[in-house]
């Protein structure tokens, strides 16, 4: 049986057999067909229905397999702000949960997409201030370090990786100095690394303010997480309002920080984020393509470069 192979019956009838007992020991047995419901090169989602309503089972490759440990300390670590598994294998990478209804952006939004974002922002902000005290814990979990002093190291390491370095704008390589002078700025800025999420976007929370997919997390500068949610936003909003939607939702992100600098140089530190952010996305990238457990698509595979091409491009805040 291989490690990471989503389509091979000995590792499906094992998977099977996990969660099965596990929902057996619940008390809601699987009741009819188990459908792979979402396949990806690094996870692979199961719909299983029960007695109880409809649960789901999640595997991640290996390099992604801390993310069942994580859910866990997370329901912990701030309670009702995330969606808690039933029952994990860390060790495999296996997580299983109950059904939470349609994601946000599956939901017909009650109020403009802005005005929900400014919401859901405030609300992952507090979830962020809350694993500060825990990066030691989460560390020991596996959940990468992409703290701001490490990345120029991380970015060396990117460029002399020969399934990238080949695949990367030569101007790159060049910028690797002014890329260490805004690490160096960032690290500086007083702000604690934190839990960040590295991929939230309106299909990675419920409605009641419950985040999870946390495949991509690391700990780092918690700020970078607005790359990924400002460039989703910036993409979907009409040019006319984009600059003032998309400063109205970062400052609402920041609002939270505030105890710890003011508005102005907070902002520069969001600038600052988004931009050496976009190593941590080529990080979440090669950890997601490596060992891939099913073939990986031509238009994927060449993504850690293009993450790392976006850094000779300004950030959209």
């Amino acid at each position: 049986m291989r490690e990471n192979d989503w389509n091979d019956p000995d590792w499906r009838a094992a998977a099977d057999a996990w969660f099965t007992a596990r929902l057996g020991e619940m008390g809601t047995p699987v009741t009819g067909g188990i459908e792979q419901f979402r396949v990806r090169p690094w996870s692979v989602t199961h719909r299983v229905p029960t007695t109880g309503g409809v649960r789901w089972f999640k595997a991640n490759i290996t390099g992604c397999r801390f993310e069942a440990g994580l859910a866990e300390a997370l329901a912990d670590i701030a309670p009702g702000t995330t969606l808690a598994p039933l029952a994990v294998d860390t060790g495999r990478g296996w997580l299983l949960t109950a059904d939470a209804g349609p994601t946000l952006r599956e939901t017909p939004a009650a109020d403009d997409r802005v005005t929900t974002w400014t919401t859901v922002l405030q609300a992952y902000s507090a979830l962020q201030r809350a694993t500060v005290a825990h990066v030691v814990r989460l560390g020991a979990l596996g959940v990468p370090d992409q703290r701001v002093p490490l990345l120029p190291g991380l970015l060396a390491g990117l460029l002399a990786d020969p399934d990238i370095r080949g695949e990367v704008d030569p101007a790159v390589p060049a910028m690797a100095g002014e890329f260490a002078g805004w690490c160096a700025e960032l690290a500086a800025d007083g702000i604690p690394p934190a839990l960040q999420h590295d991929d939230l976007h309106d299909g990675n929370v419920f409605p009641d303010l419950r985040f999870f997919d946390w495949g991509d997390a690391s700990v780092g500068h918690p700020f970078g997480t607005l790359l990924v949610t400002l460039n989703v936003m910036h993409d979907s909003l009409d040019a006319p309002a984009r600059a003032s939607a998309l400063a109205r939702l970062r400052d609402a992100y920041l609002e939270p920080w505030t105890d710890l600098a003011d508005l102005p140089a907070l902002r520069r530190s969001a600038t600052l984020a988004c931009r050496v952010t976009r190593v941590s996305r080529a990080l979440s990238w090669r950890r997601g393509l490596t060992g891939a457990a099913i073939p990986v698509d031509e238009d994927i595979r060449g993504a850690p470069a293009a993450w790392l091409g976006e850094l000779l491009q300004p950030t959209t805040i």
